[in-house]
């Protein structure tokens, strides 16, 4: 068929925004023409068909005729008409081969599939989808159409509009509002849950009653794994209700008591002993901000503890004076120390072995460690959202997502690093981790030194220069920099980085503001200036350095001592130092 009878059809899944990317098919079509047929189908016209499958191809011929290239009439097979169902698949069929289309026109092809009558699961069958993922690629039907517009233009990321879809039409809207207000704060990611449900979301998991006969409203994530609760005041109605209920089946089953704590405070095991229900114990019932409810039975106060075991009868109940140990405590410690010295001679040989137990310490945490995961505490807010929404945050956050799952940890954990009270016990972790292979070992490694890797520190500085880290392919320049950037010979000097000494010269007597004005053009190559080459400020480089002799750089400091530390060691090694090897 010759090119000017063929048009895009509508069900084609690549039929509407911009022309596809065609740059890997255009050398063997200028060369040898389309050999795979389009598949097409009558439209209203008469001689005229319509494109159902085959855009990309269209696309390129018409590149070539645009080049002043000669084009034959292009092979095609044509299609029964009226089936706008077939037609979908077809397409769908053809591009899901080649390049894989965006989740929204995956989601405008699925609606019309539905619509004509398949049923998710044929959908699934047909394309190889699991169910679970088709239905996720629907979910996005939840949202507002400009926002799956900013998710297809790569505005918005699948982490943000995973959460979006937990929201009403009101709050993305108001969602929206602050996405397009530059002065206000738009909350993305772990933070855009926070903000949609008050501060915690409150999973369906943690529920103790019946959440089918549950009245208040449920609402489910984009991908249908994780369901939170709508309203936080009724689900505590209700959850407390249930916790009331245990409450009672505990006191018939016979226990003495139990202790319903306040919201938020935490069961302190080492401030109470264990005591059985025939010794007085009682059931303490820890209740989470998260709607977690634990449940700790047997415990009486340390207090109430020793005195049963002293025999005064204080206290609730009489506690029976334990018996004696079979062991006294001087042999416990020489069992202990004589153990202890066993254990780390053979793990001495067993480095592969000794690497795991410091890496469960360290996320698990140990008594003789202490390892803080780094907060990233900003002095700004937009500073925040800066580092927030960079690329290199982006791209670590993907690798520790992929070591939580390997793990077995709650993929909104926000670190593998455990904290304060929230750490994994150290026995099924350390389990766990003897079971993984070396290299994946080595990629948790790598994730839980950049969660505790302190910012500012001279470990950046030395881990940085020894990786040889290129800061631009991370960092461009953002508003929250410039807006921190005041020192006008510090904008000056950066003028004459971008845009060549000449141009520094001529400003010299220029305020900041047109400074920053000629950095930015420069960076961008607009309003004439000539395109600089990717830049990033000196003291953001590795190693580091200042524009100015004044000093005052946190990174220049850092990288100073660095220094300073690396030529101590030169000078022992010079002076005929020698490091001592390793026993074999």
């Amino acid at each position: 068929m010759d090119l000017d009878h063929l048009s895009i059809a509508a069900t084609n899944m690549r039929g509407k925004g911009k022309d596809p990317e065609v740059a890997d098919l255009l050398p063997s079509i200028r060369s040898r023409g389309i050999l795979v047929p389009l598949l097409v189908r009558p439209n209203c016209a008469e001689g005229h068909y319509e494109i159902v499958a085959g855009r990309r191809r269209f696309t390129a011929v018409n590149a070539v005729v645009r080049e002043g290239g000669a084009v034959k009439p292009i092979p095609c097979a044509i299609l029964d008409e009226g089936d706008d169902a077939d037609a979908l698949e077809a397409s769908m069929l053809e591009n899901l081969a080649r390049v894989r289309p965006d989740e929204v026109s995956q989601w405008e092809s699925f609606v019309a599939l539905v619509k004509a009558g398949r049923s998710v699961e044929e959908v699934a069958d047909t394309f190889g989808f699991e169910p679970g993922a088709v239905k996720r690629i629907l979910a996005l039907g939840n949202l507002l159409p400009r926002i799956r517009m900013l998710y297809r233009a790569g505005q918005v990321d699948v982490g943000t509009v995973r959460h979006l879809t937990l929201a009403s039409k009101s709050q993305q809207k108001a969602w929206l509002g602050l996405f397009d207000d530059e002065s206000a704060y738009c909350p993305t990611g772990h933070q855009l849950k926070a903000w949609l449900f008050g501060g915690t979301a409150i999973a369906v998991k943690h529920a103790l009653f019946d959440v089918d006969a549950f009245k208040g409203g449920i609402v489910a994530d984009l991908f249908g794994e994780d369901r939170f609760f709508a309203d936080g005041d009724t689900f505590w109605s209700a959850q407390m209700a249930a916790i009331e209920a245990c409450k009672a089946d505990y006191i018939d089953a016979g226990w003495s008591d139990v202790i319903i704590m306040e919201r938020g405070q935490w069961f302190r095991e080492w401030d109470h002993a264990h005591a059985g229900k025939r010794k007085g114990g009682r059931i303490y019932v820890e209740v989470r901000d998260s709607g977690e409810v634990m449940f700790h039975e047997g415990f009486l106060t340390a207090k109430e503890a020793a005195r049963g075991a002293r025999g005064s009868g204080e206290g609730d109940a009489a506690i029976v004076k334990p018996t004696r140990p079979e062991v006294s405590g001087p042999l416990n410690a020489y069992i202990d120390l004589h153990r202890h010295a066993a254990v780390r001679a053979d793990l001495a040989g067993h480095g592969v072995v000794a690497l795991r137990a410091m890496l469960a310490h360290v996320i698990a945490g140990a008594d003789l460690w202490r390892v803080d995961v780094e907060a990233q505490r900003a002095p700004k807010e937009e500073i925040a959202e800066s580092v927030e929404g960079c690329s290199a945050e982006a791209a670590f956050d993907l690798k520790r997502r992929a070591v939580l799952a390997v793990l077995g940890f709650d993929d909104e954990a926000p670190t593998v690093t455990g904290k304060d009270f929230h750490r994994p016990p150290f026995a099924p972790l350390f389990t766990r981790l003897l079971e993984l292979p070396d290299p994946v070992v080595m990629e948790i490694v790598a994730i839980v030194m950049g969660e505790t890797l302190k910012a500012g520190s001279e470990a950046v500085e030395m881990i940085g220069l020894h990786l040889g880290t290129d800061m631009r392919r991370y960092w461009s320049v953002d508003a929250a920099f410039f807006d921190q950037l005041r020192d006008r010979e510090v904008l000056l000097a950066i003028v004459g980085e971008v845009a060549g000494e000449d141009v520094a010269a001529a400003n010299a007597g220029e305020k900041g503001k047109v400074l920053k004005a000629i950095i930015a053009d420069c960076l961008g190559g607009e309003n004439g200036r000539a395109k600089a080459e990717p830049w990033v400020p000196q003291w953001m480089a590795f190693p580091p350095s200042a524009y100015t002799a004044r000093g005052g750089v946190g990174s220049v400091s850092a990288d100073a001592r660095v220094g300073v530390e690396i030529a101590a060691s030169i000078d022992a090694e010079g002076r005929g130092g020698e490091e001592p090897p390793l026993a074999a």
